[in-house]
């Protein structure tokens, strides 16, 4: 029980920074709750949906958040027993992986989940944005639920950990006899950075030698002027900079670059992008499309809707698979690319895939459905798969794009 018992410390000392009075009471109430849960949960795992799930949602935005990462810091959540079928397995940037599904970015954003994540199924997990120097991000409260729309609107600001303690973490795993996870670093800038491009340069420098992939964040809305080094110039003095620090690892010189871009770029812009990964001294391993956007389309009248940030969830899964569309035919298919925006099922990670996604990537809908989300993704994936005539998940990617072309 001792790690139930550092994991309710952790607790307590997460809800000691919520909000008084009025948010004591719902916390209280969650944590009485997941208490019950988790004793439940130590005695039949069936009883895990039934009371762990609807305690977190009790609690404030954030706090569900927080204690969600520590749940699977200490492998409270029940591990996957279900063997991934062959249709799904796959070559990962070299590696090979048993699923095309990971873990988007933004969950666990210090690398503290890893080994929890990779219980629950996940075939690559994504930890960050991860940034030179530790800053808490932006002020509280900065995530919100919009739970009639299945959709999210955080503002955190990267806030994180910092460079050293991640590449710590991270070496920490690796030790580890049992560990065989895939697993990347979305790095950012800090958000008083007078250098921007160096807080990219330093985070493959220190980060590369731990990570499987590494991810040029250029798009989160929540830092001012970040989404400006998507432009033309900029974004090629960045990835000139961020590959040529690549060339002088001495451990791990050949980790693969990702581009995280935007979904609110018009076409013209997605242009620019490619043109820029064309050339050899800027050219990327892959893209991750896409990140958060600031419209405010298909989603309901909630006051909510005009809280400022990054919404993400079911209304951003039309937009990002035509985004994703847009960019497999721009590169003619030859740059992988990790579909993430609204998926919360094995038809929407097909819909990704047939757009030209070789990868997907969920997170918002994890917070409404569970963990056990990530089985019925896979399930249902597969299934898709044979229903189509499709012998692998490989054959899927692209083959239906021009549907999905805005």
């Amino acid at each position: 029980m001792a790690p139930l018992s550092s994991f309710l410390k952790m607790v307590l000392q997460k809800t000691q920074k919520i909000n008084r009075l009025r948010s004591l009471g719902i916390v209280t109430a969650g944590a009485t709750a997941l208490l019950a849960g988790l004793t439940a949960y130590n005695n039949q795992d069936h009883l895990f949906g039934t009371f762990v799930m609807p305690a977190i949602r009790l609690l404030p935005a954030e706090a569900s958040h927080n204690l969600a990462v520590l749940a699977c810091k200490y492998r409270l959540y029940p591990a996957s027993e279900q063997m991934d079928d062959l249709n799904l397995h796959s070559t990962f940037f070299g590696r090979l992986i048993s699923n095309p599904i990971g873990i988007a970015a933004g969950f666990d954003k210090n690398a503290e989940a890893v080994i929890g994540l990779k219980d629950l199924g996940f075939g690559f997990i994504e930890v960050g944005s991860v940034t030179p120097l530790p800053q808490p991000g932006n002020p509280k409260p900065r995530v919100f639920r919009l739970s009639e729309d299945r959709a999210i609107i955080n503002r955190y600001g990267f806030n994180s950990d910092g460079h050293q303690l991640v590449a710590e973490r991270l070496r920490e795993f690796r030790q580890r006899e049992d560990f065989n996870a895939v697993v990347g670093v979305n790095l950012g800038r800090n958000r008083d950075s007078l250098t921007p491009i160096s807080d990219y340069v330093q985070g493959v420098l220190e980060l590369g030698p731990v990570a499987d992939y590494l991810v040029v964040n250029v798009s989160s809305p929540n830092t001012k002027g970040l989404r400006d080094m998507q432009c033309k110039k900029e974004l090629t003095t960045l990835l000139e900079a961020v590959t040529r620090a690549r060339t002088e690892l001495k451990t791990n010189p050949k980790v693969p670059i990702l581009l995280k871009i935007s979904p609110d770029l018009a076409l013209d812009d997605l242009k620019d992008i490619v043109a820029v990964i064309n050339t050899k001294q800027c050219r990327v391993d892959g893209l991750i499309v896409s990140n958060t956007t600031v419209a405010r389309e298909n989603i309901s009248a909630s006051k909510l809707a005009n809280e400022t940030g990054g919404l993400s969830g079911e209304p951003l899964r039309q937009r990002s698979t035509e985004l994703i569309a847009q960019m497999y035919a721009l590169t003619k298919g030859r740059v992988p690319i990790i579909g993430v925006g609204g998926v919360a099922s094995g038809h929407d990670a097909f819909e990704k895939i047939e757009a030209g996604a070789s990868f997907v990537q969920i997170y918002t809908a994890l917070v409404y459905e569970g963990p056990d989300l990530v089985d019925r993704i896979k399930e249902d994936l597969s299934q898709q798969l044979n229903e189509r005539g499709f012998k692998n998940v490989r054959d899927a990617v692209g083959s239906n794009h021009l549907q999905y072309l805005p």
